[in-house]
């Protein structure tokens, strides 16, 4: 743990900042106890989900080598929203992130709005990768039932969470630094099986043929393209997370201008790189890609031994990864809510450690309700819950876009010198990017599959409807309320 260089901060936080102004780690009560090493593998690892390796064979299988196409799209639509929220973020770190961002740029109901959505999701998101990793678990150790090993992991990490912050970093830095060291090997190997250079391969090693010899690189057409972006778009979800986390490191200005510099090679090389060595080793349609999983698939095919086993200690990392900084996210959205005003007070008060452990505990808590529901009612209650946080995602990147067009002009009247991250081609890419993301809602409505798009979108656009309504009247009762002691007063 870092040797802290400020005062250790009051077990409460300071009054609540204005709406949309971030406060520094010593005025809300947090400690900046995360290292620039945390940051920088926090930043790293955070675009690398268990989505990565588990829901990559899907997205092949359904658009051939065009899923590189997909990968590539959603990859610029990442980068370009980190680019909007690194600018804010430089400017203004703060651990709401984009929430208080919105609140200051576009009002305290989007502040409210988002912060709450985005807090259910994260809660939601905890009871599938417990769910998810108490599965693999099981598998190792049979005699202790899943429902023993989600409950196992749940308790552990949050544990780790209500330590101190330099302990969830720690954690996290071994976790992402695992994630980050798989993939590069697999590229590596990969790389080397493909061109027929990597000694004891099985590979027929056919360079790059097998993009083009199995119908074409686009097999099903253009228009799989867009169904491969539906596929692979939520295993991105999680980039933001550094710019919440830089508000308790030493130096958040040069943690956030640092991460976002470089999520384009961490997209370029960890999504395109991996998803390019599988499609070049393997034929779009070899039946092992579904049957075992991409990445598994692409081991075997070069012959490396409990191919299996290896990828499901990786994926169980990854799992665990995102249990920890889910938690970790929740846990500071509802911090910065509580901060504002827009949850309760407790929620803002922080420990001896500079931990919100209010927060921390009504979040957990609620993603041990939600595990239990995906284990008594995994086909009903739970799915509802999936698929109302199901394009969350996407609400959330279109409000830090909206935000960015507000909060531009915010910074060069109050802060001009602040303005160290800028967004390009400002206005015009943060309009198209907008556009993007449009598209790919009104896109997700054509998929009515089960659980599919359209059920997620329109569970969703239902879930943020009730939230804002209930922002609104919150603001209009308190708007009452400020009037009536305002008379009573005179």
């Amino acid at each position: 743990m870092s040797k802290m260089t400020t005062p250790p901060p009051s077990p409460v936080a300071a009054p609540p900042a204005p709406p949309g102004h971030g406060q520094s780690p010593q005025q809300s009560g947090l400690q900046s106890g995360l290292k620039n090493r945390h940051l920088s593998m926090i930043a790293v690892g955070g675009v690398i989900g268990a989505g990565l390796f588990v829901g990559s064979a899907s997205g092949i299988t359904a658009a051939g080598p065009g899923i590189l196409l997909s990968y590539a799209l959603v990859g610029a639509l990442v980068v370009f929203v980190m680019r909007m929220l690194g600018e804010m973020a430089a400017a203004n770190p703060t651990s709401g992130s984009f929430s208080a961002y919105a609140d200051r740029a576009l009002g305290r109901w989007a502040g409210f709005s988002i912060g709450w959505l985005y807090w259910f999701f994260w809660v939601v998101v905890l009871a599938v990768e417990a769910t998810a990793g108490a599965a693999i678990l099981t598998s190792w150790v049979p005699a202790v039932p899943q429902w023993a090993w989600a409950l196992i992991v749940m308790v552990v990490l949050t544990s780790t969470n209500l330590a101190s912050v330099a302990s969830f970093g720690e954690f996290e830095f071994w976790f992402a630094g695992i994630k980050v060291v798989a993939i590069a090997a697999f590229i590596a190997i990969g790389g080397l099986a493909i061109f027929g250079v990597l000694p004891g391969s099985d590979n027929a090693a056919t360079g790059f043929a097998n993009l083009t010899s199995h119908g074409g690189f686009l097999p099903h057409g253009p228009s799989a393209i867009l169904t491969g972006v539906l596929m692979v778009v939520f295993s991105f979800m999680g980039s933001e997370i550094v710019t919440l986390a830089a508000g308790e490191s030493e130096d958040p200005q040069r943690a956030v201008t640092k991460a976002t510099k470089s999520v384009i090679w961490r997209v370029g090389i960890f999504y395109l790189g991996s998803i390019l060595v599988v499609v070049s080793l393997l034929p779009w349609n070899d039946p092992s890609i579904a049957k075992k999983g991409s990445y598994v698939a692409a081991l075997d095919s070069i012959g490396i031994p409990h191919a299996g086993q290896i990828m499901n200690v990786i994926v169980l990392t990854a799992v665990l990864s995102c249990l920890n900084s889910g938690l970790y996210t929740a846990s500071r959205m509802a911090f910065s809510l509580g901060q504002r005003g827009d949850a309760p007070k407790s929620f803002a008060r922080t420990n001896s450690r500079g931990v919100p452990q209010a927060a921390i505990l009504a979040s957990v808590l609620f993603g041990f309700i939600a595990v239990g529901f995906n284990y008594l009612w995994p086909d009903t209650v739970f799915q509802f819950l999936l698929n109302s946080s199901g394009a969350v995602a996407l609400f959330v990147w279109l409000v830090i876009c909206f935000s960015q067009l507000r909060m531009r002009g915010i910074i060069l009247r109050e802060n001009p010198d602040k303005l160290v991250v800028r967004m390009w081609l400002f206005p015009y890419l943060t309009w198209a990017t907008i556009a993007m993301i449009s598209f790919v809602l009104v896109y997700m409505l054509t998929d009515d599959s089960e659980g599919g798009g359209r059920i997620q979108v329109l569970l969703s656009v239902l879930l943020a409807i009730v939230v804002v309504a209930v922002s609104l009247v919150r603001d209009r009762l308190g708007r009452n309320t400020t009037e009536k002691e305002s008379l009573t007063a005179h």
